[in-house]
């Protein structure tokens, strides 16, 4: 059986220090106005979730809920200078990437993680079709270069994972969660989460891998609607499950049943996708179950949701 692994051994004693105190997650991400994505997701979602978000900001996307119409990275030294104020004040217990800018800000968040490798790095991959070929190609090759190397678990969609560690695969089928996981290894990527894997009569499946195979993860009928947000929500749900020492194959299903749950009580702030409400805990009796999201299916990573229901028993297969 593959060796899954979790927090540093010092997890529960940091949630345990300063009277019961959360555990800490360094988030590098964007900041985006909807909040919906980016930093946003990042620090609502780890609240949620009982941990602290210690949010490092790498740029600026300008978007509303339906499409992204540019992006402006932060000077490297900045993010730099947040990163390091903040870690000689408090010490995370995970770290979660989202999207970093440009390759010089990957260059620098990849320098400070590297100082600190028994910390748990989840590292997720947005779509970047927003930016121009040069501006992709450039943040693609550094982040291969330098992010994956100290990767625990590279999250995205299975179609943007495609693109990104097999761009020239050619087979008339898809690359299985495992195939994933074996070209993001030959980077030194511990184990893949890849979401929005089609399956035949309009099923989705959400798996962790690692190249010797599957490990854990959840399977869901597929409907349509339109999410923005789904891949920062459930990779800084899987941070912040880690940072608590739980080990990743029961991480991952944490992971899915919040982003599970965040989508059923979904809903649209304006005239674009649905947001995921993560403090869907929180709702009075009855607003829950109420009109909240449509009904289940890809988002803008690719990943399922249902809108209509509280989620049931049926609709997790595996």
């Amino acid at each position: 059986m593959t060796e899954l692994h979790s927090a540093p051994d010092d997890a529960s004693a940091a949630t345990e220090q300063d009277g019961g105190a959360p555990a800490c997650v360094l988030c590098f991400n964007a900041s985006e106005p909807t909040g919906a994505a980016g930093l946003g997701a990042d620090i609502a979602t780890i609240s949620a979730m009982g941990a602290h978000a210690l949010p490092v900001c790498t740029g600026v996307i300008v978007r509303d809920t339906a499409e992204v119409f540019e992006s402006q990275a932060l000077d490297p030294d900045l993010v730099v200078e947040q990163a390091r104020a903040v870690l000689e004040d408090a010490s995370p217990m995970a770290w979660k990437l989202g999207f970093l800018g440009s390759a010089d800000v990957i260059s620098a968040v990849a320098e400070i993680v590297s100082d600190y490798a028994d910390i748990p790095l989840v590292a997720h991959l947005p779509s970047l079709s927003w930016l121009n070929d040069d501006e992709q190609m450039a943040y693609l090759d550094a982040f291969r270069e330098l992010i994956l190397p100290g990767t625990l678990v590279l999250s995205g969609n299975h179609k943007t994972l495609t693109d990104f560690l097999l761009p020239e695969w050619d087979a008339e089928r898809q690359p299985s969660a495992r195939e994933l996981a074996v070209a993001a290894a030959e980077h030194g990527a511990s184990y893949v989460f890849v979401t929005g894997i089609h399956l035949p009569d309009q099923f989705i499946d959400n798996v962790l891998a690692s190249p010797e195979g599957a490990i854990a993860g959840e399977r869901f009928e597929r409907f349509e609607a339109a999410f923005v947000g789904a891949g920062d929500t459930l990779s800084a749900a899987l941070a912040a499950t880690l940072s608590s020492g739980t080990p990743l194959d029961a991480a991952v299903s944490e992971a899915l049943s919040f982003l599970d749950q965040s989508l059923d009580a979904g809903f649209r702030p304006g005239m674009g996708s649905v947001v995921p409400d993560r403090f869907f805990w929180a709702l009075p009796p009855g607003e829950a179950d109420g009109e909240a999201a449509p009904a289940e299916a890809d988002t803008d990573d690719g990943h399922p949701a249902d809108g209509k229901h509280p989620p049931t028993p049926t609709r997790h297969i595996h």
